[in-house]
């Protein structure tokens, strides 16, 4: 960790200390987890489709670099252009200068995690180009001034009463009202205005076609289209690793993403964009932003197949109880958790210890990523690179010490258990994390090598 940051412990905390937010965040992500549950077992052919999804990625990954500069030939041909970023700056860049050569200082957005890890609306505010989320929870955050806390659902940890007060505040709807059907009219309303002024639209990207030099964005709120077709120029920010090879595989992708995400069959709207309209610019832009390096990574590369679902967050108990902005990164969860140290080491290296390892992750994963696999091999990088915490290193250290002699383990148990039984408060006190949560047991009178030798020697002498 950085110094001076609060680490994902220390952040989860201060969520944990509203019980009745963690209790209803946990219930609502549950419920969802529980709808894609039902959702896949709908289809036979579930697993199936996901073992089919898995081995496209997997042939994409082996294969990135051919099926790129297909999708850009194609795309091209089709009369859009393509632009390749290293990097967030790059990216920024590439975007600012296309809205600079049309004098344009408005542009809407709709979802893309990409364009939130480059940062790229603080970078276009600052030479001063307004840029507004049209996704509705985006939106939310944005005037709140906060990052998303989940890829799909953005502001699943803000109650609707708070979100009144935030639309009270900056868009003058009447004190009190929270309804969200009411606010969802409001906003609406706000965001027509936006779509019809703007100049320029900016779009994530699902799925790329290699095939066809096509892409295809999935909302369930239209507001990609809404941005895409009235704008005057239309840019596209994708990561290199969502291409998939054909357009036959997108059957397999798009039966998998919303159920996963949400339990729905398929998403309201998934569209495809091929060619500009009729006086409309197109751009795309290719990032890499550290996924090369991922690539490099044995142990991490499948990562990349994923698909950007949430999945893995509904599920994950950790995530449920402790909310996605204490992961301190774009993408937070067991996702986030193996892509983030990629990026920064050691600004991330707490991140693979916040998991159970539970393996619930890598269960509902709709592309078989073995998430919890690679956090826990995330873990041995870090601490061989130095980077894990000194506390837990030691402790780790004097762990491996004490199991590995049967004398230290006989002695430090009679010890233990004297403290636990005659000074628990030298246990049960503010500098033992786990006391934060729950009371350490009272120590057993005997150790169980003590009571198996025992009782084994009456099962002896009975026989």
């Amino acid at each position: 960790m950085e110094k001076g940051m609060k680490d994902h412990a220390a952040l989860a905390e201060a969520f944990i200390n509203d019980e009745e937010r963690v209790d209803w965040h946990d219930g609502a992500l549950w419920w969802i987890r529980q709808k894609r549950d039902i959702a896949s077992k709908q289809i036979p052919e579930w697993e199936d489709l996901r073992e089919t999804a898995s081995r496209i990625k997997n042939n994409v990954l082996s294969n990135l670099h051919d099926y790129l500069l297909q999708f850009e030939a194609n795309a091209t041909l089709n009369g859009i252009k393509v632009h390749w970023a290293a990097d967030a700056e790059e990216h920024n860049a590439i975007v600012y200068s296309i809205l600079k050569d049309k004098d344009i200082k408005q542009m809407v957005k709709s979802k893309s995690m990409l364009t939130e890890e480059c940062h790229l609306n603080e970078y276009l505010i600052e030479r001063g180009v307004d840029v507004i989320n049209s996704d509705l929870g985006e939106y939310i955050q944005q005037l709140d001034n906060e990052p998303p806390s989940h890829i799909v659902l953005p502001c699943i940890h803000k109650r609707k009463e708070e979100i009144g007060e935030i639309f009270h505040e900056h868009l003058g709807t009447e004190k009190g009202v929270s309804d969200p059907t009411t606010l969802t009219r409001f906003a609406r309303r706000h965001l027509r205005d936006v779509f019809i002024t703007r100049r320029a639209a900016l779009t994530g990207v699902n799925f790329a076609v290699a095939e066809t030099g096509e892409y295809v964005v999935c909302t369930n709120e239209g507001n990609a289209d809404m941005g895409a077709h009235l704008s005057e120029v239309q840019i596209a920010s994708m990561g290199i690793e969502k291409i998939i090879p054909k357009k036959a595989h997108l059957g397999v992708f798009l039966r998998l993403l919303a159920r996963s995400a949400t339990g729905q069959p398929i998403t309201i709207y998934s569209s495809h964009f091929k060619k500009p309209r009729e006086g409309q610019e197109m751009h795309l832009i290719l990032v890499d932003l550290g996924r090369s390096r991922q690539l490099g990574r044995v142990d991490f590369r499948d990562s990349l197949k994923c698909i950007k679902c949430g999945a893995c967050m509904n599920t994950c108990p950790v995530y449920r109880k402790s909310g996605g902005l204490s992961y301190h990164n774009t993408i937070a969860g067991p996702i986030g958790a193996i892509l983030a140290p990629n990026l920064d080491m050691k600004k991330h290296a707490d991140l693979p210890f916040a998991s159970t390892l539970c393996g619930s992750c890598s269960n509902v994963c709709p592309v078989k990523i073995n998430i919890h696999d690679q956090l826990y091999q995330w873990r041995q990088v870090i601490v061989r690179e130095g980077y894990a915490a000194n506390t837990k290193v030691l402790g780790m250290k004097a762990m491996a010490w004490t199991l590995s002699s049967p004398t230290s383990y006989s002695t430090l148990g009679k010890a233990g258990r004297w403290v636990l039984n005659n000074i628990p408060f030298a246990v049960n006190n503010k500098f033992n994390p786990w006391y934060k949560q729950r009371d350490m047991p009272d120590g057993p009178k005997e150790s169980f090598d003590a009571w198996y030798a025992k009782n084994n020697s009456q099962d002896s002498e009975k026989d």
